[in-house]
């Protein structure tokens, strides 16, 4: 039975406890928002309230109190400034805690304390996913897949109608093609005549010899 039993003990001595309670005020003090275990989340609420009235009363003796506990000037400046004013009209429920669900690793279930009329200063929160940029990457890797396309059709009926153009008229091709360059060889070489006469000639210069041989 848990009678006249009060508060966590978050496995940690009292010293370390304080210390962590401490640190976890601080940081609410200054962000206005932080991400902690649930049962951290409930067991500093506690002491976070408790300090929140000391600043509403606002007199010395209670910024001493609250001085000894957090030992931070800056905090300590915002907690009376700031954050007490917002809170003048307001008896308790200071701050809030939301739920998160479970750690993924050691699966301690997770919360968010905050405080309340201050959710719009918060930073701490996940970022939304930006997913306009990748669509407009996306349609402009597409236009430009499609611009290639169309200048290979283009290309291939281009070479197309080439090749028709082409096939439809071998008549002209085969006209086109030059004749006389063969004519030009023939005329080179010599004729048949020619030969037969330059023979003769030779046939009627060898009996010469036989000539002298009689002499």
């Amino acid at each position: 039975m848990r009678h006249r039993i009060k508060g966590r003990k978050l496995n940690r001595t009292a010293s370390h406890r304080k210390a962590l309670i401490r640190n976890l005020a601080n940081q609410l003090f200054e962000h206005k928002e932080i991400r902690t275990t649930t049962a951290k989340a409930k067991e500093a609420r506690v002491t976070i309230e408790r300090l929140i009235t000391y600043a509403k009363k606002g007199d010395t003796h209670h910024r001493r109190l609250a001085f000894s506990f957090l030992r931070q000037k800056e905090t300590i400046k915002t907690l009376f400034d700031e954050i007490a004013p917002a809170y003048t009209e307001r008896q308790g429920g200071y701050t809030r805690v939301i739920k998160l669900g479970r750690r993924q690793g050691d699966g301690a279930p997770m919360a968010i304390l905050q405080l309340v009329g201050f959710e719009t200063l918060a930073d701490t929160s996940k970022p939304e996913k930006k997913k306009k940029p990748k669509k407009k990457e996306e349609k402009s890797v597409e236009k430009d897949i499609n611009a290639v396309d169309t200048k290979e059709v283009e290309i291939e009926d281009v070479q197309v109608e080439e090749n028709e153009k082409l096939v439809g008229e071998p008549d002209k091709v085969k006209k086109e093609t030059p004749a006389e360059e063969p004519k030009d060889v023939e005329e080179e070489k010599p004729a048949p005549e020619e030969v037969k006469e330059e023979s003769e000639e030779v046939k009627t210069e060898e009996p010469e010899p036989d000539e002298e041989k009689k002499e």
